[in-house]
């Protein structure tokens, strides 16, 4: 049945104490980088080789491999799920679940986070060599798409000796891959987790992915993919920057805009000067300009197109008999402030499955935060997570 959580926010002090007192606890993390000369067969047809997938680890496995969660990341995202890195402030993007003694608790289970093929953080993206030559791919690169991904993360898995897991576990479009290894290798995991996803990328959400790709494209600096590498880390790069305040826009929700700026004004700017800014503007160019320091373009040219061609019944008859594959239990987090991936279309997924007669349940939470809940929010889903993975 469908549940509506609506949770109650822990104190502030009290939520950042607690925080620090976790923090105590170390869990064992190990960064590779794991590299193939197999050829990995992709969707387009086309054949990656060799190609090389990064990833990190937190926790210790147990004898017969019994306990193994799958983290998949969305777009920006990167293997560095959780913790810190030495020299690092900042820790892992879902670092606040993932840990000793937290929802996915590397006391008990041993944790895998990978970096998708396509990304710039370390596994094959468009910037590596095109083996045997010593020039990087760029648009020559092959298409991926989000079964591309995955089979090379159940490759990575397979030559870790690792052939069954507890849970995979993603949101966005970790979401999408932890639903594909579901229809695709229906045998593969016993529990599916997917928050703030979709069945299949609609339209509204392609048409922000396109102002993202055209701001790239035609940004005079993008030289139609022919930049050196390297070439935007200290100016970053104006299209991708501009393309990500439409994924900014998206990601959060106009009540979230309203909390967290107001009307106010930037204090030094002038209010009668054409280019002063609202604190809303201000955010995004900070925002988006760091970003287009960091993250690849080509990259993000790529990872949107597998986000756009999303779609699980693509190979199957029709989304039914897609969603009929799945024998693992599934649990479906929806937010309702989501304005990219709407909550009706998990639901969809969920009714699916009850008429199926199929193991599902579906929580929409009670947010007003967006899209980003699934990163910001964590204390309102959380606990449905550790209770998901507890159950036998």
């Amino acid at each position: 049945m469908r549940t509506t959580i609506k949770k109650t926010i822990f104190p502030t002090i009290f939520y950042l104490l607690k925080y620090k007192l976790d923090k105590i606890h170390s869990m064992k993390i190990e960064t590779n980088i794991a590299h193939f000369t197999t050829p990995l067969y992709l969707e387009s047809g086309r054949i990656l080789e060799p190609y090389k997938i990064a990833y990190e680890t937190y926790g210790e496995l147990n004898k017969d491999a019994s306990n193994v969660i799958l983290i998949c990341h969305a777009l920006s995202g990167s293997a560095h799920a959780a913790g810190l890195h030495e020299g690092e402030r900042k820790a892992g993007w879902w670092d606040r679940l993932i840990g000793d003694g937290k929802a996915i608790d590397t006391t008990k289970y041993f944790v895998i986070s990978t970096n998708v093929i396509g990304s710039c953080f370390g596994s094959t993206g468009p910037m590596d060599n095109d083996y045997p030559k010593l020039t990087p791919f760029r648009l020559k690169f092959p298409v991926i798409t989000i079964k591309d991904m995955i089979k090379a993360q159940k490759q990575l898995l397979s030559s870790l000796g690792i052939h069954h897991l507890k849970a995979i576990i993603g949101g966005s479009m970790g979401g999408m891959q932890a639903l594909q290894f579901a229809v695709d290798y229906p045998n593969f995991a016993d529990k599916i987790i997917a928050l703030a996803t979709t069945y299949a990328t609609q339209p509204w959400a392609i048409a922000f992915n396109k102002v993202a790709m055209e701001a790239i494209r035609r940004d005079p600096r993008f030289q139609n993919g022919n930049y050196e590498k390297g070439a935007f880390r200290e100016k970053g790069l104006d299209g991708l920057a501009i393309g990500r305040i439409a994924g900014h826009i998206s990601y959060l929700s106009p009540d979230s805009m309203n909390s967290k700026f107001g009307r106010n004004y930037v204090n030094n700017d002038g209010l009668f000067e054409l280019f002063g800014r609202y604190e809303v503007e201000r955010y995004m160019e900070y925002n988006t300009n760091n970003f287009s320091k960091i993250f690849d373009p080509l990259s993000y040219l790529y990872i949107v197109k597998a986000i756009n061609t999303f779609n699980l019944s693509r190979g199957y008859d029709s989304l039914h008999e897609a969603i009929l594959r799945i024998k693992a239990e599934v649990t479906l987090i929806s937010f309702k402030g989501d304005y990219l991936f709407f909550p009706k279309e998990m639901e969809h997924i969920h009714r699916m499955m009850q008429r199926n007669g199929q193991n599902s349940s579906y929580y929409e939470i009670d947010s007003n935060y967006g899209h980003d809940a699934f990163l910001v929010e964590i204390e309102k889903f959380d606990t449905i997570i550790k209770d998901k993975l507890n159950m036998l």
